[in-house]
């Protein structure tokens, strides 16, 4: 008697799998770098200096391509790093023009970081990400550059007849808004729309090969902090997203689920899950041959290996610390309006949910995301069909004329940080006698400011109401203190239009970018896209330029709107010129 249930499912299956439109790659490869004797990337604390390894750091990454169309593919790639760095960027795309010609370029590479706090520095070019560092780190350089051009390559030559399948779902207790008397000044009738202050939406791609029906590999993109691991922290490790991605690739390669990948798969239960991701034995170690290592074995995939990668999106106001903020000396809650305690911003810390602990609240984030990616993979069900597309642009961030809805004309000013900067955040407090919040700077900071670089009035003018403490967009001894020119993207898979962003964008600031180039892209094509799109932000792309506020959240000059480099439109800016790159895009039309 035959089964009408798995009948049905098996012609699903089979049509998964016979309508391949693309080609898939899957690749990755070790990037730890230097363990010992470097400061670690994020916290800007000049103590944090590597001392061992929780666990190794890895580049993760995907290419896909159209199957009828020479050239029209595009590649990701998933660190756990800080953020991506335009030099590495640079290299990287140097090599592998060397390898395939111009199948690969700024176009269509995006490089995006996790945004772990503890991994090692020195590998971006601007002085005021290398400070902390004591300059440029050759080693960490190096294994980036490395690893991202070793994983691209194994995945451009992995490349296979496949499928991709997409799928969205929330994680709960992944993140808290940090800043949220900042997110309260968002216009109400804006904040209505949403049910939270965070964006707690998982979006997953899965890839599933042709010929044997089995997974390749799954892509997810959520916000929330790499700080589960603090400042004081000196174990190299990818914190909550690269525990996550561990757990899910032990999870895959311990399951036997995969030999049916491309059909739905009954729920896991998470005892089952942690049981099964924890299930990993060491081998009884071998001797070394000649032409290999064992260095070498830990570095290797050829491709063959499941890839899961736990990508960053609109991050800027999003802390894993999901128990709230907590002054030491009394263990009441901070003060609402500048995360201090009676004035001091370096008693108020963030408490992980396993709190005070924070490998195991390292773990438990990571978790809280893998559980959800798990559930969304074996449910996934929704196929991605379509045409790959990419638009790719340069832009001097320091001087952009934005128009707003009301007409008025605007400007960006050179990049400057404000005192709420220095104060730090919640993950991570500051310097003593800051507080987020501070919109004056007191005659002994100014007086050390001036002895740096005393701002212009231009540059006063334009970013007020922020206060203009480190004038970083108008300093160069020996060389530039900030990026002035940054570069933006759209990578278009079928109906999956991923924004690469050079930065970290706050909650709403995230919202009101993939609402502008979602519309955007609506009403400027041939109805090639409609409501069913999903635009999702891959934050820390390309390049690094720190924060992105709103207008309205900017006011407050908290630490993401002082780190908010480009003054108070540069949100207005960033999503102007998206919105032409979408409507580019939308027309058939070159950037």
């Amino acid at each position: 008697m035959y089964n009408r249930g798995a009948l049905s499912l098996a012609i699903i299956t089979c049509f998964v799998v016979a309508n391949a439109d693309y080609l898939i790659g899957v690749g990755s490869h070790d990037m730890t770098g230097p363990a010992a004797g470097v400061n670690m990337m994020g916290y800007a604390n000049m103590e944090q200096v590597t001392g061992g390894i929780h666990f190794r750091l890895r580049a993760r990454a995907f290419v896909v391509a159209e199957t009828d169309q020479v050239g029209a593919r595009i590649a990701f790639v998933n660190l756990d790093a800080g953020m991506a760095s335009q030099l590495v960027t640079i290299k990287v795309l140097e090599r592998l023009k060397s390898r395939y010609g111009e199948l690969y370029s700024e176009e269509n590479v995006a490089i995006s970081g996790t945004h772990t706090h503890a991994g090692p520095g020195g590998y971006l070019q601007y002085v005021t990400y290398s400070v902390t560092s004591l300059g440029f780190v050759p080693q960490s350089f190096d294994a980036l550059v490395t690893a991202i051009e070793l994983s691209i390559v194994q995945a451009h030559e992995s490349l296979k007849p496949g499928s991709i399948l997409i799928n969205t779902g929330d994680v709960e207790k992944g993140g808290i808004n940090r800043s949220p008397s900042a997110y309260l000044l968002n216009p109400p009738d804006e904040r209505d729309r949403y049910p939270s202050n965070v964006d707690t939406q998982m979006t997953l791609l899965k890839l599933v090969d042709k010929s044997s029906g089995k997974s390749r590999g799954a892509f997810s993109w959520f916000a929330t902090h790499g700080t589960s691991m603090s400042k004081d922290n000196k174990l190299i490790s990818g914190d909550n997203k690269g525990a996550a991605a561990r757990f899910f690739e032990d999870w895959f390669a311990s399951t036997n689920t995969n030999a049916s990948s491309t059909s739905r798969m009954n729920y896991v239960s998470r005892r089952r899950l942690m049981k099964s991701a924890s299930r990993v034995e060491a081998t009884g170690g071998q001797a070394c041959a000649k032409t290999a290592s064992q260095s070498a074995k830990v570095r290797k995939n050829d491709g063959s290996r499941f890839v899961g990668a736990f990508c960053q999106s609109n991050v800027g106001d999003v802390s894993p610390n999901v128990m709230g903020a907590f002054c030491l000396d009394s263990g009441k809650p901070c003060d609402f309006n500048h995360s201090s305690c009676h004035g001091n911003d370096l008693l108020c810390v963030g408490r992980g949910p396993g709190y005070p602990d924070e490998i195991l609240s390292t773990k438990m984030i990571g978790e809280r995301q893998f559980e959800k990616a798990v559930e969304l993979f074996t449910s996934a069900e929704d196929e991605v069909t379509g045409k790959i597309d990419y638009r790719q642009m340069y832009l001097n961030i320091t001087d952009i004329e934005v128009v707003l809805d009301d007409k008025q004309v605007v400007r960006t000013c050179p990049a400057a940080l404000g005192p709420g900067f220095a104060a730090g955040t919640t993950d991570g407090p500051g310097v003593f006698g800051f507080q987020q919040g501070d919109t004056e700077i007191n005659k002994f900071w100014k007086q050390v400011r001036d002895a740096i670089r005393e701002p212009s009035e231009y540059q006063v003018e334009c970013q007020k109401p922020k206060a203009v403490l480190l004038d970083t967009g108008e300093m160069f001894w020996p060389y530039a203190w900030a990026p002035a020119v940054v570069p933006i993207q759209i990578l278009r898979l079928g109906k999956l239009v991923l924004l690469s962003v050079p930065g970290e964008f706050t909650t709403m600031a995230g919202r009101r970018l993939r609402e502008a180039v979602k519309q955007t892209l609506m009403g400027s094509g041939q109805g090639e896209l409609d409501n069913s799109t999903h635009v999702v932000i891959a934050g820390l792309t390309n390049t690094y330029s720190q924060y992105v506020a709103t207008f309205e959240e900017y006011k407050q000059q908290r630490y993401e709107g002082a780190s908010t480099l480009y003054g108070p439109h540069t949100l207005s800016a960033y999503i102007q010129e998206f919105k032409k790159l979408a409507q580019a895009m939308a027309g058939g039309n070159k950037s």
